[in-house]
């Protein structure tokens, strides 16, 4: 063995403090690990495109294919092709009709004043939430106890009392720019009268002169001649042409009056609406307050508890002539805390509230037409016979219009449900947890019924229509195998038929989502349908904006319900290539 000899500290050497040298063995080892972590990673991003290929055929978002084919250098010229086809152009021809909506919106004029532009519509969605969640802050406002109401109050009232500054600059903001607008407007109203009369005055004299014309034209009309007659009649007719061309220009003026009169101006508006938010907050600031100390449910108990304890020690101490008004106020205040102990909120109705109980609804009725549309369609495709029975009947009814099943449904519901707040059922359903908020009542009943009658016969015609064309050679192997009819009917017919059952169902689904919105606003039942009308019957300055919300809420939820029933077809169906529509 080689000893190699230490160096001596007296080595004529430089004894600068250095790193010591890293071992080659320790750095091939860390380079051979972190290609193994590499290698690791990329082996995983390799694995997970046919899983994300498949979810997106799955899902029917066959958009995100082309994206997820360029990540990974899949032809990238056909990629980047495929993601102007299907996402570049879709956004633009979107944009194109947001433009041309916002360019020509204000020029038509309705009773409800301008249609709203693209930038109203969104502060319309943006007001419809911010009531929502004021609304919720309300309600939890109410039910805090202990120091998180304190906290809340604290922060409500300092809240309230920086507002007041900005309230009052912009008050003063509002009262300046109106008198701006109004001296400007009565500068250009005075320009404009002053043109009106130097015009009317203009056609005043030009009609004298052409009267003075015409009689002078009539005296000079000799008798039984045609063509003095003649000349004369053309000389009337264009007096009178021009009256009528003098009057509508004068009409015209009188209109670019109004218009200028009713013009708003910009700086105006943006001062009224920060003076009207400014207001709205302070509305809504002074209601939390409210909430959080005489109004809360916590404070009232506790003051009627503490009464109900004076009551108490009254009676133990009091008069006999005493007792009997003091047990009375005693079982009041007793009666008055069981309600208080469970008392609510009384939360007004918001459009997401809505939102949610239209969606129940639908869903309610979509089950109960799929219960019935089901099996009738798979007996109509087992057998002629049932089918011949019952085609009169779908014949019949399939064309009739919810309009018509809604009063019906409500007729037949307002038999079996007469007192609402007494029935067993309506009852049972307020005290379900996520169930009782959405106040079932009739109304909600026969609209999921009307829901169901309107939408089942998609479902009833795709499945009898699946069942029969079941291939015959698996009914033959079931004969072979002896299978019974429940056999036949649960390993064979259904698996099979599944895929145009499903189609059906997102056919009804689809429609069942449209027929609601009519059913809630003829029935008045809580949702989307009242919505739009009480926005119609209110007549604010924004109830056409958010009646155009709701037209993309509707839209938006209905495009998510067939996505569902896409993947549940999908899921369901053999043919995994089959597009989406």
């Amino acid at each position: 063995m080689t000893l190699t000899a230490s160096p001596s500290p007296h080595h004529d050497t430089d004894t600068t403090p250095s790193a010591a040298p890293r071992p080659a063995t320790a750095t091939s080892t860390e380079a051979d690990s972190e290609r193994n972590r590499m290698g690791r990673w990329i082996t995983v991003w390799h694995s997970l495109r046919p899983l994300l290929l498949k979810v997106i055929d799955v899902t029917g978002l066959t958009f995100a294919r082309p994206i997820v084919n360029l990540c990974y250098g899949d032809h990238p010229r056909k990629q980047l092709a495929e993601i102007g086809r299907l996402i570049v152009i879709p956004v633009a021809a979107f944009a194109v009709f947001l433009m041309l909506w916002n360019a020509a919106a204000p020029h038509h004029k309705t009773k409800s004043g301008e249609v709203p532009t693209p930038g109203v519509v969104w502060e319309a969605a943006r007001s419809v939430w911010t009531f929502h969640c004021r609304e919720s802050d309300k309600e939890r406002a109410f039910l805090a106890t202990g120091e998180t109401r304190e906290q809340w109050l604290t922060d409500v009232q300092h809240r309230l009392e920086t507002l007041v500054p900005y309230e009052a600059a912009s008050r003063h903001n509002v009262e300046r720019t109106t008198a701006e607008h109004q001296a400007q407007l009565a500068e250009r109203m005075r320009q404009l009268q002053e043109e009106r009369q130097e015009l009317a005055s203009r056609f005043a004299g030009e009609a004298a002169d052409r009267d003075q014309k015409l009689r002078q034209l009539a005296s000079n009309i000799i008798p039984r001649d045609v063509t003095s007659a003649e000349a004369y009649l053309r000389a009337v007719r264009d007096n009178q042409a021009r009256v009528d061309e003098e009057r509508d220009q004068l009409r015209k003026m009188d209109s670019d009056i109004a218009t200028e009169r009713d013009r708003k101006s910009p700086p105006l508006e943006a001062a009224r609406r920060t003076l009207t938010l400014i207001a709205e907050e302070k509305q809504y600031l002074t209601a939390m307050a409210d909430q959080l100390s005489s109004s809360n449910r916590q404070v009232r108990l506790d003051s009627e508890v503490s009464r109900l304890r004076g009551s108490q020690v009254e009676l133990l101490s009091g008069g006999t002539s005493e007792h009997l008004a003091l047990a009375t106020t005693i079982t009041q205040s007793e009666s008055r805390i069981h309600a208080l102990s469970t008392a609510t909120y009384a939360k007004p109705w918001t459009l997401p509230m809505q939102i949610v109980r239209s969606v129940a609804c639908v869903f309610v009725g979509f089950v109960m037409g799929s219960v019935l549309a089901i099996p009738v369609g798979v007996m109509c495709g087992l057998s002629r016979t049932f089918m011949a029975a019952v085609t009169p009947f779908i014949t019949l009814f399939k064309p009739v219009s919810p309009i018509v099943w809604l009063p019906i449904a409500l007729i037949i519901v307002g038999g079996f449900i007469p007192d609402p707040d007494r029935h067993w059922l309506i009852r049972a359903l307020a005290n379900l947890p996520l169930v009782g908020w959405m106040k079932v009542n009739p109304a909600f009943i026969a609209s999921a019924i009307t829901v169901a009658l309107c939408s089942l016969w998609a479902t009833m015609a795709n499945t009898a229509l699946g069942v029969a064309s079941v291939d015959k050679d698996h009914l033959n192997v079931a004969r072979v195998l002896r299978l019974g009819l429940w056999s036949r009917l649960y390993k064979i017919i259904i698996p099979s038929a599944l895929p145009l059952i499903f189609a059906g169902l997102r056919i009804s689904l689809g429609v069942g989502w449209m027929v609601l919105i009519a059913g809630e606003l003829l029935s008045s039942s809580e949702g989307i349908g009242k919505f739009v009308w009480d926005q119609f019957n209110n007549g604010a300055s924004d109830s056409f904006a958010k009646m155009i919300v709701v037209v993309f809420v509707v839209g938006v939820i209905g495009l998510l319900l067939d996505r569902i029933m896409i993947v549940m077809q999908r899921l369901a169906s053999f043919e995994r290539d089959a597009s989406a529509v």
